[in-house]
């Protein structure tokens, strides 16, 4: 296992490499002058020129993105063009709101989806495996901000059961509070991974229902339960995890909209901000803290398999 960690480990850092060139280079392609949106439009070119020079942007590409990786190893992301504070320090403020919105959702992903594919496995081609497809096909044809403004409109504005936009932290809403201001952004970025991990969890123990290893556990007479739970579903467990992992990622991307739609000052609504203001050290940040997460992730992933199958241990 701790081969596995580190060899992963190191076999991310060329791969982080390689996407900071990349949104470097990009935003560098980018139409539009951040100095030219800082200066403000009616600035002479010289003024224009002189915030180019202040912001370090007269330089070469290699000079600026070498400047900047070397900041960043110490863990110094840089400065906003825009608000001029610690990039890192606004993005440790705005992560915990969407690390608790990510935490939410997965959570419900687990609790909601793979019951729903456990129940249709059990009966394929049923009348509840068929309305699981046609879940799945509704929920995967909406993209997340479309299913949370139709959340909004029924649960916030018409009903009145939670509220409409905003966060509450523990500290200040308690965890009903905090629970409150996220049930809703939480379905809206969780409706398309439930169905993902209904339908590979469905998928995969309808696979293993059918093997001989299973037949044979129920020919010495074990309970259905534990065939399944403790048998069929332990094997599947591999793809199961594999999506699971990959859910996360999606989560985090969905947040972006999300966030922006429910007013959550989280780092997915940071992101939407700092485009649109063409800030790059924002960017920049934004971007690689989101690739740090997704190798993370990854990584978890990986290691998880050897619960399932202990000859990946090694």
């Amino acid at each position: 296992m701790l081969k596995l960690v580190v060899r992963r480990t190191i076999g991310a850092i060329p791969l982080l490499l390689i996407v900071s060139f990349l949104v470097f280079l990009l935003l560098d392609l980018m139409p539009g002058d951040a100095a030219v949106a800082l200066a403000g439009e009616n600035a002479s070119p010289d003024q224009v020129e002189a915030t180019r020079e202040r912001l370090g942007l007269d330089e070469p590409l290699f000079t600026r993105y070498f400047h900047w990786l070397g900041s960043a190893v110490h863990g110094d992301l840089g400065q906003s063009l825009f608000s001029s504070q610690s990039v890192t320090s606004t993005i440790v403020d705005r992560l915990p709101v969407t690390m608790s919105l990510t935490v939410v959702a997965m959570v419900l992903v687990v609790v909601v989806g793979m019951p729903l594919g456990i129940v249709a496995a059990r009966r394929p081609n049923s009348v509840v495996d068929r309305l699981l497809s046609a879940f799945a096909s509704v929920s995967m044809s909406l993209p997340p901000f479309v299913t949370g403004l139709l959340l909004m409109l029924v649960f916030a504005v018409t009903l009145a059961w939670f509220p409409a936009t905003g966060y509450v932290s523990i500290a200040d809403g308690g965890l009903g509070g905090w629970l409150r201001n996220l049930v809703l952004p939480a379905l809206a970025v969780a409706a398309v991974p439930i169905a993902e991990i209904a339908r590979q969890t469905r998928g995969a123990l309808v696979d293993t229902l059918g093997t001989d290893y299973v037949r044979t556990v129920r020919a010495k007479g074990v309970r259905e339960r534990s065939v399944l739970l403790k048998h069929a579903l332990k094997n599947a467990g591999v793809p199961i995890a594999t999506v699971l992992g990959l859910q996360v990622n999606r989560l985090l991307a969905g947040s972006v909209t999300v966030e922006f739609v429910f007013a959550m000052p989280g780092f997915g609504a940071l992101a939407v901000t700092s485009v649109v203001q063409r800030d790059i050290p924002t960017i920049l940040g934004v971007v690689m803290v989101s690739a740090v997460i997704v190798v993370v992730v990854n990584v978890l992933t990986d290691l998880s398999y050897g619960l399932f199958n202990p000859r990946l241990r090694h």
